[in-house]
């Protein structure tokens, strides 16, 4: 039976870190399932899930510090299982967009964790608007709001939130 394994690696951003930490991976017979990869300041992150056999799984966790070493990055390595997914959920994606302030990742979780929805997925990203130069943050977000909420009261409430940070949000079903 296949276990699954969270891998987290960081280190400081050069080409070939995906080829190497992956290649280890393979020849340690894991195979790759999900993972998410990006470039933050001047560090390269890497979330992967793996899954592999009980000696693949215990052979990985036993060679961290050395491959750490080797691929000069830190490495984080955790046992999980599978997400228990459930009917009693809506899947929508949150868009949210505007002037970049302080604290607003912050005040979006905030809201939603006072309302039992849960984040799935969030990626935020800073910028500055074409012509004027103006600070602009995005956020998408793919949340799990429970079904027994009022989906239209949600929107609203959650739009006036974003309203008082100079944001603007759009509320849509997943696919």
């Amino acid at each position: 039976m296949n276990q699954s394994l969270v891998i987290t690696a960081i280190g400081e951003d050069r080409p070939g870190i995906v080829n190497e930490l992956t290649e280890v991976l393979l020849n340690a017979s894991l195979n790759v399932e999900d993972s998410r990869m990006s470039v933050l300041g001047g560090e390269f992150v890497v979330m992967l899930l793996v899954t592999g056999s009980g000696a693949s799984v215990d052979s990985i966790k036993q060679q961290k510090e050395a491959l750490a070493s080797s691929l000069n990055l830190n490495l984080l390595i955790k046992p999980t299982t599978r997400r228990n997914t459930s009917d009693k959920h809506l899947s929508y994606h949150i868009s949210v967009e505007g002037m970049d302030n302080p604290g607003i990742v912050h005040k979006l979780a905030h809201y939603l964790s006072q309302h039992s929805i849960n984040i799935v997925n969030m990626q935020t990203e800073s910028g500055h608007a074409p012509h004027t130069g103006t600070p602009i943050f995005t956020v998408n977000m793919q949340v799990d709001i429970p079904n027994e909420l009022d989906l239209a009261q949600l929107e609203n409430d959650f739009s006036a939130l974003c309203d008082e940070l100079s944001m603007d949000a759009e509320f849509k079903p997943a696919s």
